[in-house]
């Protein structure tokens, strides 16, 4: 049963403006097709913590744009609802910094389905650098020094950048060029399979470069 609320107003001698039947009128539509539409309960539930939608917008109005990109132009909050229920689609707040806030009729369930399997798409042809690092010492002898070098050279093979480090103990600190000397050539034995990221820097008692795979996209 649904009650005229002019009859009832008029009766009473009272005067109500118009938009007032207007908000009263879509607020019943919308309760009416929310019982007994057969819309999916499921769409009319705020189903995004990213994005709001539906009965999760808080604006009163919106300027409201439909399913095939039409501007329908400024709607109340439930006049957008009860336009999505019609096509059995969801509202979507899609700029709500604007004024009066953007809305866009979508199937959301759908639009969440092809965002996450790009966002896979996107993660799956990623390729996931790693820095390792190599540790030097100042009087670093030829044979250690080979040793980590191949292990350098495996690393840079592989893609993955090489982070080449030197800590200076005790007095050592004051013949930083020794040190410098190391990576310099550290950095000389790889030219062949990586470039200098980094130039030999200083970052407290420690020196380091970083080599990055030539080949690296």
């Amino acid at each position: 049963m649904i009650i005229d609320f002019r009859y009832l107003i008029f009766q009473c001698g009272c005067y109500v403006h118009p938009h007032f039947f207007i908000a009263i009128e879509s607020v019943m539509r919308y309760s009416f097709r929310k019982l007994y539409s057969p819309i999916k309960p499921w769409r009319w539930l705020t189903i995004s913590k990213d994005m709001l939608v539906n009965e999760g917008i808080r604006a009163r109005e919106v300027r409201l744009i439909d399913q095939n990109g039409e501007q329908l132009g400024i709607k109340t909050k439930f006049e957008a609802l009860d336009i999505a229920a019609r096509v059995n689609l969801d509202v979507v707040l899609v700029a709500p910094t604007a004024k009066p806030p953007v809305a866009r009729i979508m199937d959301y369930g759908k639009f969440r389905f092809e965002q996450q399997k790009k966002d896979k798409e996107a993660r799956k042809n990623q390729k996931i650098i790693n820095i390792k690092e190599v540790r030097l010492s100042p009087s670093i002898d030829d044979h250690d020094f080979n040793t980590k070098l191949r292990n350098a050279r495996k690393f840079l093979e592989k893609g993955d950048k090489v982070k080449a480090s030197i800590r200076f103990k005790g007095r050592a600190i004051t013949h930083k060029e020794i040190g410098q000397r190391v990576l310099d050539r550290f950095s000389t034995e790889c030219n062949d399979l990586a470039t200098v990221e980094q130039s030999p820097k200083m970052d407290g008692r420690s020196m380091f470069l970083v080599l990055a795979p030539k080949n690296e996209k």
